[in-house]
C-alpha cells in the first residue's frame, strides 16, 4: 500500500514538473514572439520616420536621414540573404561571422548618426558629414559584396541542380521512346508504309517515288502466304490507374463499382432500345392488317 501511495505520489510530482516546465516554454515563447512583432514594429516607425525627415527637412538633418536610411536598408538587406541562405548552404557561416563583425560597425555608426541629429551646431555636423557619408559606403559596399555572393552562389547551385536534371529527364525521355530505334517505325511526319520500305531496304535509304508506286498495298499481304507479316512495333507497357498519382488536373480513375454502374446502366439503355423497337414492329403488323 505504502508503494502504491509513493508511486503515485511521483507520478504527480511528475505531472506537476512537466506542467510548470511546459507553461515556461510557451511564456518564453510568447514573450519572443512579442519582442520580434515590438522591434518589427519600432524599425518600421523609424524608417518611416527618417524617410519623412528626408523628405520635409532639406540640410543637415535631411542629410544625415539619408545616411542613416541607406545604412539601415543596405545592412538589412544582406542579413536577410545570408541568414535566410544558411540553412541550405553550411558554407556560409564564415559569410555570417564577417557580417556580424561589419554590423558592429554599422551599429557604431547608426548611433552616431542619431546623436548627430540632435547637435544643435549644424556647422560642425555639417563639416563631418563627407567623413560619415564616406563610412556608410564602405560599409554598405562591403554588405553589398556578402550579399550579392551569397545570392551568385544560390543561383550557381540552382542552374547546375537544373542541368543535371534536364541531362536525366532527356535520358529518361530517350528510354521512353525505345520503339524509335526500330527502322520500321515511322519518323515524325512519315506514313507507315513509307517507313516500312524504307526498313525494307538494304541501306535504309529513304524512299523515292518509283518504289513508293511499286509497292505492294498494306491490305494486299495480309493473310496471304506470300511472305512473313513485318514485325510491329514493341508493345508499350499499360499503365495501371490504380498506381499513378492523382494530380489536380487529372481526372479520378473509375472503381469497379462505378464501372459495374456503368455497365448495369448500359444494360438497361440496351433493353429500353430492344423494347422500342418490338412496340416498333407491332405498329408497323397493326397497320398493314388494316391496311
Amino acid at each position: 500500500m505504502e508503494a502504491a501511495v509513493a508511486i503515485v505520489g511521483l507520478l504527480f510530482v511528475l505531472f506537476v514538473l512537466a506542467g510548470v516546465f511546459l507553461t515556461v516554454k510557451a511564456v518564453k515563447a510568447a514573450k519572443r514572439g512579442v519582442d520580434r512583432t515590438v522591434a518589427q514594429a519600432r524599425r518600421t516607425v523609424e524608417d518611416t520616420t527618417l524617410r519623412a525627415r528626408q523628405l520635409a527637412q532639406p540640410g543637415v538633418a535631411g542629410e544625415l536621414a539619408q545616411l542613416r536610411l541607406s545604412l539601415r536598408t543596405s545592412m538589412r538587406a544582406t542579413q536577410d540573404a545570408l541568414y535566410g541562405a544558411a540553412g541550405e548552404d553550411a558554407s556560409l557561416s564564415e559569410a555570417i561571422g564577417l557580417f556580424e563583425r561589419l554590423s558592429a560597425h554599422g551599429h557604431e555608426l547608426d548611433a552616431e548618426l542619431k546623436r548627430l541629429e540632435r547637435e544643435p551646431d549644424r556647422a560642425t555636423t555639417g563639416a563631418r558629414l563627407p567623413e560619415l557619408r564616406e563610412r556608410m559606403e564602405r560599409i554598405t559596399h562591403s554588405a553589398e559584396s556578402l550579399r550579392w555572393a551569397a545570392r551568385d552562389r544560390a543561383r550557381r547551385f540552382a542552374d547546375d541542380d537544373l542541368a543535371a536534371l534536364s541531362d536525366q529527364i532527356d535520358v529518361e525521355a530517350g528510354a521512353l521512346r525505345h520503339w524509335t530505334d526500330d527502322p520500321g517505325y515511322p519518323a515524325a511526319g512519315e506514313p507507315m508504309a513509307d517507313a516500312r520500305l524504307r526498313a525494307a531496304t538494304p541501306d535504309g535509304s529513304p524512299v523515292t517515288d518509283a518504289a513508293r508506286q511499286g509497292a505492294v498495298p498494306e491490305t494486299a499481304g495480309r493473310g496471304s502466304s506470300r511472305g512473313p507479316a513485318p514485325e510491329a512495333p514493341s508493345a508499350i507497357t499499360a499503365r495501371d490507374p490504380r498506381t499513378e498519382p492523382a494530380h489536380p488536373w487529372q481526372k479520378a480513375p473509375r472503381t469497379e463499382e462505378q464501372r459495374a454502374e456503368v455497365r448495369r446502366a448500359e444494360a438497361r439503355r440496351g433493353d429500353v432500345r430492344e423494347a422500342e423497337a418490338r412496340r416498333g414492329d407491332v405498329r408497323e403488323a397493326e397497320a398493314r392488317r388494316r391496311e
